[in-house]
């Protein structure tokens, strides 16, 4: 074999691993962060408010038990946006193809409000998107969907209000759409600014991402020995089997 030929062997190969470890498993590359990387495709992603009688989830305890009724496991879950006091969603929310609270267009305080913020919404066909509220069309199409803000990453680049070494410290979880079209969640395990956070799913390669809340966040996923099942949300986002 010859040299350059070698050479292109192990330039192709280096390119693969990298690619590996920036996309592959981004959950094993920042231990600031406890994060969960979902193929739509082929896992069973839901987006969970009320169970048959009205009653509210509020955290992960409660969808457990719910679930073991069904006969299904919850094998991850993280509050899916922000809420109102009553635990209605704040901002749009569909369920099921059914919208059940309606887009918020309005400017107003608050993260929500820090424009552009977003729509995390997952297609009848298992297509997930993230896009800025004032791009959401709904076609009919849309199996669930949750509107938050701000967004964190937007086009690739990190919002522009967000500031490095920023004293804005807090707890934050957020989601974003990896290169291979696959859901990356993720949590910090201490308190965050939003720059950092958000340059956290830039670095993975995600195009967009949404953050969905911040002090109050909680996560469910015992593969990593990560079991918050504690809380009072509104909107809970989990994988079932």
């Amino acid at each position: 074999m010859s040299k350059k030929a070698t050479f292109i062997i192990l330039l192709i190969t280096a390119t693969i691993s990298v690619g590996f470890y920036q996309f592959g498993k981004p959950s094993n590359e920042d231990d600031r962060f406890v994060s969960y990387i979902v193929n739509p495709k082929e896992q069973n992603l839901e987006f969970f408010w009320k169970n048959e009688k009205g009653e509210h989830f509020k955290n992960a305890e409660n969808l457990i038990s719910w679930l073991k009724t069904k006969n299904k496991k919850l094998l991850f879950s993280m509050n899916g946006g922000m809420y109102k006091k009553d635990n209605s969603p704040q901002g749009l929310y569909i369920e099921n193809k059914i919208i059940k609270s309606e887009i918020d267009t309005l400017n107003g305080n608050g993260n929500f409000y820090l424009k552009p913020n977003g729509v995390f919404y997952l297609t009848t066909d298992k297509n997930p998107m993230i896009c800025k509220t004032e791009d959401f069309i709904n076609n009919g199409m849309i199996k669930y969907a949750t509107q938050s803000g701000p967004m964190l990453v937007i086009d690739g680049e990190i919002h522009t209000a967000f500031k490095k070494n920023s004293t804005n410290l807090n707890i934050r979880n957020g989601v974003g759409i990896l290169p291979n079209n696959q859901i990356v969640f993720a949590i910090s395990k201490k308190e965050i600014n939003f720059y950092d956070f958000a340059e956290y799913f830039k670095k993975l390669g995600c195009k967009n991402a949404l953050y969905l809340d911040g002090f109050v966040s909680r996560t469910y996923l015992p593969e990593k020995n990560w079991k918050q099942i504690d809380g009072n949300f509104g909107v809970i986002i989990g994988v079932t089997e």
